[in-house]
């Protein structure tokens, strides 16, 4: 089970209080448990606080507003990724406009993906030469 420190545990339970409308919109749909799959929303890990998270496959999803954008924002994103990767737990991340769009495509690739347990990148760039 991931572990977050103290602070970490306040934050995401203020969190999950502050959901942003796609982390409210995509809950809705994962909290229902789709496919048998549990979810926790707002999961404290070790230095972060994860958007969602299913221990059962080791995945993590992330929302990713505007701000994700940024060359800074991508390179925290990508060490963050790192973090996870290495105590394998892989992540998915999709744009909040995409939630807002479809959002139970969405959940049905997390369902997917969860269910399958093979790394899916449906967004970000393409896997490094070796990479599947």
């Amino acid at each position: 089970m991931l572990a977050g420190d103290a602070p970490n545990v306040r934050r995401a339970r203020r969190l999950r209080q502050t959901m942003s409308l796609p982390e409210v919109l995509l809950w809705q749909a994962l909290e229902q448990r789709p496919g048998g799959v549990k979810f926790r929303r707002q999961q404290a890990a070790g230095p972060y606080v994860l958007d969602f998270y299913c221990h059962e496959a080791r995945l993590a999803i992330e929302v990713d507003g505007a701000a994700h954008g940024t060359a800074r924002r991508f390179d925290r994103d990508a060490a963050r990724d790192s973090y996870f990767t290495e105590r394998g737990i892989r992540t998915l991340r999709f744009p909040a406009s995409l939630v807002l769009d479809d959002v139970e495509a969405v959940a049905a690739t997390i369902v997917l993906e969860a269910q399958r347990g093979t790394p899916l990148r449906p967004f970000g760039p393409p896997p490094l030469a070796g990479e599947d």
